[in-house]
């Protein structure tokens, strides 16, 4: 399915960042004055929410600047589990189908867009039939950008996504490490998060960069650290 221009943000597992990462790229795009449509399959968690964030799918949204939050994704659940699960307790079946026509209506509309996985690259969306966010993923044939922790841990789990990536051929973009320590803060990287830095991208051949740690209001401000310009593509595959 070609997709046309945008990136699919999926992440090394849950609570990496993913969610800052993807909504920082969108925020960053339109501060750049481009029209950016923000899609995730699923959301779930609502019965949970966080103090300091909003949910995924509203902070995307606000991110965009003319998405409803409705917009931004088909499929909501109260509990915080794994997409299928939370649709089997709401006996509601969630449609790949659905899924990719709904992505497909949002690019129609904006120049790019950027479309955020939920939790790991082999979390399953739905069982029967079986799509999981891989899946989408390759359904979508867009760069991946994948969302890691900068701290002990993550090259090994850097290492599985991105080698799962490619050999299902699909493009990965960049690694992006989030939460890295901001140059307004007093703590400065500390050695096992650079080193982690250089080696995922000596060892994958990959560009690595960083999202300092941020807020909703400053999302715009933290994705002058991403490498966007070089996503900027004139393929109509990429950014």
């Amino acid at each position: 399915m070609a997709s046309g221009r945008g990136v699919f943000v999926t992440g090394t597992g849950t609570g990496v960042g993913k969610s800052v990462v993807a909504a920082s790229i969108v925020a960053g795009l339109v501060a750049r004055g481009h029209r950016v449509a923000a899609f995730k399959p699923v959301v779930t968690g609502l019965d949970e929410p966080d103090e300091t964030w909003p949910m995924d799918h509203e902070l995307l949204a606000a991110a965009t600047g003319w998405q409803a939050a409705s917009d931004v994704t088909p499929y909501t659940f109260g509990p915080a589990v794994s997409p299928h699960l939370a649709a089997q307790m709401a006996n509601v079946s969630i449609d790949p189908n659905r899924l990719l026509e709904d992505f497909g209506e949002l690019a129609a509309q904006a120049e790019f867009t950027v479309c955020e996985g939920v939790g790991g690259l082999l979390v399953p969306l739905s069982i029967d039939p079986p799509f999981s966010v891989l899946d989408l993923a390759k359904r979508l044939a867009l760069p991946v950008v994948v969302a890691a922790r900068p701290g002990l841990g993550t090259i090994s789990d850097t290492r599985l996504a991105v080698d799962r990536l490619r050999s299902e051929a699909l493009e990965v973009a960049a690694v992006v490490l989030s939460g890295w320590p901001s140059n307004t803060s007093s703590d400065d990287p500390s050695a096992v998060e650079l080193s982690n830095r250089e080696t995922i991208s000596r060892l994958l051949n990959v560009e690595v960069a960083v999202l300092e740690r941020t807020s909703p209001d400053e999302l715009a401000n933290a994705a002058e650290s991403l490498p966007l310009a070089s996503w900027i593509g004139d393929d109509g595959r990429g950014l």
